[in-house]
């Protein structure tokens, strides 16, 4: 009998779901300015650049990394003002973070439920552990509707809900008494991802000690350190103890640690750079609201969603000019001709503005 191939034997084992999947697409960014994944656009300062050199000179890679790193966790209480009794659980980017709350909360017929549109993975990650996903769609300004997820919660029971605060990728906040609404009406776990949290008006940080079914989670990607993958869950130790026997051995490196420690020693930098990036958003929100034809949603991120005719050729139009930005377009029904932009230096705003009037002519 002839050996099975390896994609008929791949078949045959894994979920239909799992099949049935496309990976999280990656575009390459060669070559152009790269405006689609809400980086943040400049580099550490040099003198903070030699200090951490140093200190990597010095690091200890031949071990492994400290399993509870208490001075990174106190740091990130210090800078978060986190309230007083609440406990932080560290993971790789906030990606790892979700996969860990899906697989503690998932029992037989449990729901996680979210908003339409938002980040993908919360769909994706409940697919991965086989949890029963419930997407409920925004209003059509993007705002929360409200009466559509309280009814959600009364039909579903969620055991888990996730809610971006600012949204991704629309950029809004949701109205603080329809979050609260949701927090009170949800029989289960509610997570506030606050991943553009530096560039927000508003947080539920401080909201913590007051409903007990309350996690906020927050990365640092967004704030200069996307190639660290650090995140982190903040809330009562009733549920980070639970959730810390299923976090994986050694899943922040040493490296990570080492470095996050002294990015957040001079969190005010980062801040900084937060506040130029806010200053350089609401400057592009203007241009791109000067443009007939081109419709841009308020934002409280790092960056900037809007509805262009034609999209795709848009998009394309970009790329060809050597700006690279994010085609939502096929993403969602609601995200008919949108796309996103993130918030660049001056330069590289410019160089988007020149690249999309140019390729509008020659749409």
């Amino acid at each position: 009998m002839p050996p099975v191939s390896a994609s008929l034997l791949a078949s045959s084992l894994l979920r239909r779901e799992i099949l049935d999947l496309h990976a999280y697409h990656v575009p390459d960014s060669s070559g152009c300015v790269k405006l689609d994944a809400m980086e943040n656009p400049y580099s550490v300062p040099p003198a903070l650049r030699d200090e951490i050199v140093d200190a990597v000179a010095s690091a200890a890679i031949n071990r492994y990394p400290d399993p509870n790193p208490v001075g990174l966790k106190e740091l990130i209480r210090n800078v978060t003002a986190l309230p007083q009794g609440m406990e932080v659980l560290l993971g790789n980017g906030s990606d790892e973070l979700i996969q860990l709350l899906a697989l503690a909360i998932n029992k037989p017929g449990a729901a996680l439920l979210s908003v339409e549109p938002s980040f993908v993975m919360y769909k994706m990650i409940a697919t991965f552990v086989g949890m029963r996903y419930v997407g409920v769609p925004l209003a059509a300004n993007f705002s929360l509707d409200g009466a559509a997820m309280l009814d959600a919660i009364r039909r579903e029971q969620p055991a888990l809900v996730f809610l971006a605060y600012p949204n991704n990728p629309t950029g809004n906040l949701f109205a603080t008494r329809d979050v609260i609404a949701i927090i009170e009406a949800s029989p289960g776990l509610v997570v506030l991802d606050e991943a553009y949290y530096a560039f927000a008006s508003k947080s539920f940080i401080s909201h913590l000690a007051h409903y007990p079914n309350l996690l906020v989670m927050r990365t640092f990607s967004k704030l200069g350190m996307a190639g660290l993958r650090l995140g982190f869950l903040a809330g009562s130790a009733a549920w980070l103890e639970q959730l810390e026997k299923l976090r994986l051995p050694y899943n922040v490196g040493v490296l990570p640690q080492l470095v996050a420690g002294k990015l957040l020693e001079r969190h005010d930098v980062l801040l900084w750079q937060a506040e130029q990036i806010k200053r350089d958003r609401a400057r592009l929100y203007q241009q791109l609201n000067g443009i007939a034809g081109i419709q841009v949603y308020a934002s409280e991120a790092n960056f900037l969603l809007f509805r262009v005719a034609n999209a795709a050729q848009v998009f394309d139009g970009l790329k060809q000019r050597g700006v690279l930005i994010k085609n939502l377009d096929a993403g969602h029904p609601m995200l008919k001709n949108c796309l996103r932009v993130t918030v660049g230096t001056p330069e590289e705003n410019e160089r988007f503005m020149m690249a999309l009037q140019e390729s509008l002519r020659h749409d």
